[in-house]
């Protein structure tokens, strides 16, 4: 394998039992586009191919016994070195459900890393001094627990790369969408203005641009206060939301 030439924007790095998961996300969608403009890399390193065992087996009983088997040591050990080495002051990132919780904010943090190895574990984890001595951060998608850390890196990439300048067209498409701003997006509705007897709403057809906006950020934040309230204990109100917000809650009452 070859050293990046650092020529992309961001690089990712996945380290994986299961590189073929990641087809999902490069050669579709968003970041497929963006691999293919060279915007983002994604490269991948299988610990398998650092294990001297003949079956290429890389996992192995928990020392104190218990359920489960973990990620053999030496392989993983050898992945993550490999990578450090062809994507040199690279972050070293564990998909952990101990992790720090991914939410819109820090992913703006994210960004500036600009170098990105993910270590996606399986089976019970991996072992602590894998953590201990190559692992600079962990990080988590929610509180549940999944198979292993390949849709946990995926999410990342994907949250990671819509807020990278030119894979998404427009700033204000980034604007309006969920979680921006600590708010979540207002009702959107496509042609026809009429189907099955469900419309509409009338103000989004009247060529009214200050009304359609002022309809838009009431709902958006209607609906923020009704579904996520913990999103506006964070977020700094202008006055127009503010007035917007105390009138909902008076004729609610």
């Amino acid at each position: 394998m070859k050293k990046k030439d650092n020529q992309t924007l961001i690089s990712f790095y996945i380290i994986t039992i299961f590189p073929e998961m990641f087809t999902a996300i490069s050669n579709y969608g968003v970041t497929g586009k963006a691999i293919q403009k060279k915007i983002i890399d994604l490269s991948f390193l299988n610990p398998r191919d650092f294990t001297e065992h003949k079956y290429k087996s890389i996992d192995d009983r928990p020392y104190g016994g218990g359920p489960g088997m973990l990620m053999s040591v030496k392989p993983l050990y050898l992945s993550i070195k490999h990578a450090k080495s062809l994507l040199q002051d690279a972050i070293v990132i564990y998909l952990s459900p101990q992790g720090v919780k991914l939410n819109q904010n820090n992913i703006f943090q994210l960004i500036q890393r600009k170098k990105i190895i993910f270590v996606c574990g399986r089976y019970e984890g991996i072992d602590e001094r894998i953590i201990d001595s190559l692992i600079d951060e962990e990080w988590s998608i929610g509180d549940y627990i999944i198979s292993g850390g390949e849709l946990a890196a995926m999410v990342m990439i994907d949250a990671i790369s819509r807020f990278i300048p030119g894979v998404i067209n427009t700033k204000k498409s980034l604007e309006k969408e969920s979680f921006y701003d600590n708010l979540l997006d207002y009702p959107h509705y496509t042609r026809p203005k009429k189907i099955y007897n469900m419309t509409v709403p009338k103000i989004l057809l009247s060529g009214n641009h200050d009304k359609i906006r002022l309809w838009r950020l009431k709902k958006s934040l209607e609906k923020t206060l009704e579904k996520r309230p913990d999103l506006l204990e964070k977020k700094i109100l202008q006055k127009e939301e503010k007035i917007i917000l105390n009138t909902f809650k008076k004729n609610k009452k």
